[in-house]
């Protein structure tokens, strides 16, 4: 055991006391006496391929209520420090963490820091024995979180959000406290910066909605102190994107005005296209119309500029089907059902299965609204073809929301026979329970 929890701490790029010491602490654990820490806890999950749970550690962090706060970090040094801890705790299933509500002032607090943030600084000199960080140490961590975006667009948050975390906390946070020029460190904050929006994404995909908010707010403060601007206002619009999701429309719209101001040096026609898109989601959801229509017609016209060659790469996907989803949406929700069909027809990828299960749900969705029922259990039955593989609550809460709307069964044959063919169906199961 010794051996095992040595070698799992040098990956993590820590050093434990002697054999004798830890020896004795195994012992005290054994007899009862004492129980792992937060630093010995996770050590003992990975030696032991286990969960905190299953090693009756589920408490580990409890008396960490630091964890619970949704707090914007005030420094590189202690972004560094929260964003190794918040991994560590939801590695482990410290479940009032996982299990944590959204607090609606740190949406207000973190975009008014970020705006009004001086230039910035960078962490203090690390320890001489702390691991040596390189461009390829950058392009690693890149490539790994492609890769785990790819199968979270493919397959939902749910199917590998743990593996992410796992990646993140014993193969990332070493490197966020290693030796490295201030240049290579900045494109390593970066970088983990993108990977843990990609975790709050996944996150907010399986409704671990608190989660998710507390991995916005590290991930906008590593970008900070990244100087990526335009990465920390994606951020803002994805903060924009959930507050919508949860009913704070309001502070969802401004969240997404935030993103705009805030990379107005640095923008690109694309980011300021989807960050007008953010607003007018919200905005639809408030009821207002006009306010909405004119933040998607500059959504348009934002696109309509847009050159490729000066985008950020995780960008590109926003494009003019992308943009049709999110009218889509809007239309939906200002009762402008026939809109809503006529964008919802344009608005499918083919390429990003969860993205095009939203806005099949959204088609059938106003195809219901517009009075057309056979064709909205129809295409309800297409978007349940797509997203079975999709392991997400989020999906299954679209799903929901448009049984909600759906008449009952005796008094239609084509919502009995909707019932009957998406019966084994993994979203339409999942929607039952919600």
């Amino acid at each position: 055991m010794v051996r095992e929890l040595r070698q799992v701490a040098a990956c993590r790029g820590h050093q434990l006391p002697s054999d004798a010491s830890v020896k004795r602490r195994i012992a005290s654990w054994e007899n009862s006496h004492s129980v792992p820490d937060d630093f010995y806890g996770p050590l003992l999950s990975e030696a032991l391929c286990a969960g905190a749970a299953e090693l009756g550690l589920s408490s580990i962090g409890a008396g960490d209520t630091s964890l619970l706060e949704a707090g914007y970090p005030t420094s590189p040094d202690a972004a560094i420090e929260s964003v190794g801890r918040l991994w560590r705790a939801d590695l482990n299933g410290y479940e009032p963490l996982v299990q944590a509500e959204p607090a609606e002032p740190a949406w207000n607090e973190a975009s008014l820091r970020w705006l009004v943030a001086p230039e910035p600084s960078f962490p203090a000199a690390q320890a001489r024995d702390a691991v040596r960080v390189g461009l390829a140490d950058v392009a690693t961590v890149k490539t790994t979180a492609d890769l785990f975006a790819q199968l979270d667009d493919r397959f939902g948050g749910d199917h590998a959000r743990h593996a992410v975390i796992q990646f993140l906390s014993r193969d990332v946070a070493p490197l966020l406290s290693g030796q490295c020029t201030e240049a290579i460190g900045r494109a390593l904050f970066s970088t983990v910066a993108e990977a843990t929006l990609l975790a709050g994404w996944m996150s907010y995909d399986a409704c671990h909605h608190g989660l998710a908010q507390r991995y916005f707010l590290q991930a906008l403060r590593l970008a900070q102190d990244a100087n990526d601007r335009r990465l920390a206002g994606s951020i803002l619009s994805a903060m924009s994107h959930q507050a919508t999701f949860l009913g704070y429309y309001t502070q969802a719209a401004t969240l997404a005005r935030a993103a705009l101001m805030g990379i107005s040096p640095v923008a690109t026609p694309t980011l300021r296209a989807q960050f007008h898109a953010m607003e007018a989601r919200a905005l639809a959801r408030t009821g207002d119309r006009r306010a909405c229509e004119l933040a998607l017609a500059a959504a348009t016209q934002a696109l309509e500029s847009r050159n490729s060659d000066d985008e950020p790469e995780w960008i590109t996907y926003f494009d003019e089907s992308e943009l049709a989803a999110e009218a889509a949406h809007c239309f939906r929700d200002v009762n402008s059902a026939r809109q809503a069909v006529e964008h919802g027809q344009n608005a499918r990828s083919g390429s990003h299965v969860r993205s095009d299960f939203f806005a099949t749900m959204v088609l059938a969705d106003a195809h219901l609204h517009a009075g057309d029922l056979n064709e909205a259990c129809r295409v309800a039955l297409v978007a349940l073809d797509l997203g079975e593989q999709l392991k997400s609550s989020r999906c299954a809460s679209y799903l929901a929301e448009f049984r909600q709307h759906l008449p009952r069964a005796e008094d239609s044959s084509a919502v009995r026979e909707l019932q009957e063919q998406a019966a084994e169906h993994r979203l339409w199961i999942a929607s039952d329970a919600l």
